[in-house]
């Protein structure tokens, strides 16, 4: 079964161009791991739902996470990636601490179901 394992980066405000860079210039180690589907990095939007307004609106004050997610075949896939020497290569190269606003949150997530993805769940 698929997995999507997503680590939440919490971005320092002034940050976001230099971190956004980091992905844009990888190494792409990940892709020629055996199992690796992708990899997608979100950009946060800081946006809640007024029910008052009817729509979204903007919220400074929101919780924003980077989320980098990458898909794999299954968990054995994964799991082999972070004990290979590629993935210790990948990541060698520390931010600097000030670049976070605190801790990353790492978690991993078996497809259920997918509309891209015949018979997941069946």
């Amino acid at each position: 079964m698929p997995v999507v394992v997503t680590n939440r980066v919490p971005v320092a405000p002034g940050w976001e161009e230099k971190f956004e860079d980091r992905f844009r210039k990888r190494v792409h180690l990940v892709d020629r791991s055996p199992g690796f589907i992708r990899n997608e990095v979100h950009r946060p939007r800081r946006l809640k739902l007024d029910h008052t307004a009817g729509g979204f609106v903007e919220d400074p004050d929101a919780e924003a996470y980077y989320e980098i997610k990458t898909w794999w075949r299954n968990l054995d896939d994964f799991l082999a990636w972070t004990r290979s020497p590629a993935f210790a290569e990948a990541h060698k190269s520390r931010a600097p601490a000030e670049m976070f606003a605190g801790n990353n949150q790492i978690s991993v997530h078996e497809v259920l179901t997918s509309t891209d993805l015949d018979g997941v769940g069946d």
